[in-house]
């Protein structure tokens, strides 16, 4: 038996979910990236190599980054709630649950505050606790449920381990980057966020399909 087919009886009681959640994960993913692509067309001066993502969400044209942003809020929060559905067992799992869930959360924060560490001293700036935020919970996330996708996919497990891996060591770094390529870097990390997501959706999308499978074959 295949080991993708295991405890699919138990997690694809609704198969179309799955599919569904997934490919909104998915779409929230491609919102980002579309929304880091063509926001600096309507942002005068923008510099891709310097100009952080955040830039791209301040000022006259901010609609369209915080658009996106909101976008792949609504795709990790998908992904939370696929992953409640396809809970394999485990404390780790459950954590990895809220981590996404608190992802969510954050950008939706990120988008809302329309701070984006521009030097505002009105009120209190958080934008660097969010910042923190996310860099703890991208690396939280994939390795709390690497073990139960590998428990149907190893393919899956080591693709999240591989990907926390690369974001434990590389997202530091951006704190020490200097202000003049730091921009640039940042949607490194991005694109690393986004293939988290997707590689979990992805996942949620396959066990899906395997259920619609069984479920025809009965």
């Amino acid at each position: 038996m295949r080991r993708d087919h295991i405890n699919l009886s138990r997690d694809c009681r609704e198969p179309w979910l799955l599919i569904v959640l997934g490919v909104g994960g998915i779409a929230g993913c491609a919102a980002l990236i579309f929304g880091t692509l063509i926001g600096p067309y309507y942002v005068p001066d923008h510099d891709w190599i310097a100009d952080t993502i955040s830039d791209l969400a301040a000022g006259d044209s901010e609609i369209i980054m915080d658009v996106a942003l909101y976008g792949f809020a609504a795709g990790l929060f998908a992904a939370a709630l696929a992953a409640a559905h396809a809970h394999p067992g485990g404390a780790a799992w459950s954590a990895g649950i809220v981590a996404l869930a608190i992802l969510a959360a954050i950008v939706i924060v990120v988008g809302a505050r329309n701070e984006y560490g521009d030097n505002d001293s009105e009120g209190i700036v958080i934008h660097s606790y969010l910042v923190y935020g996310l860099g703890f919970f991208f690396l939280v996330a994939p390795l709390c449920m690497a073990a139960g996708a590998g428990t149907r996919s190893h393919g899956i497990k080591w693709a999240l381990l591989g990907l926390a891996a690369v974001w434990a060591l590389a997202a530091p770094v951006f704190f020490l980057l200097p202000t003049g390529i730091d921009g640039l870097y940042e949607r490194g990390l991005g694109l690393i966020a986004c293939a988290m997501t997707a590689v979990l959706c992805l996942h949620f999308i396959a066990i899906g399909h395997s259920g619609l499978r069984r479920r025809d074959a009965r």
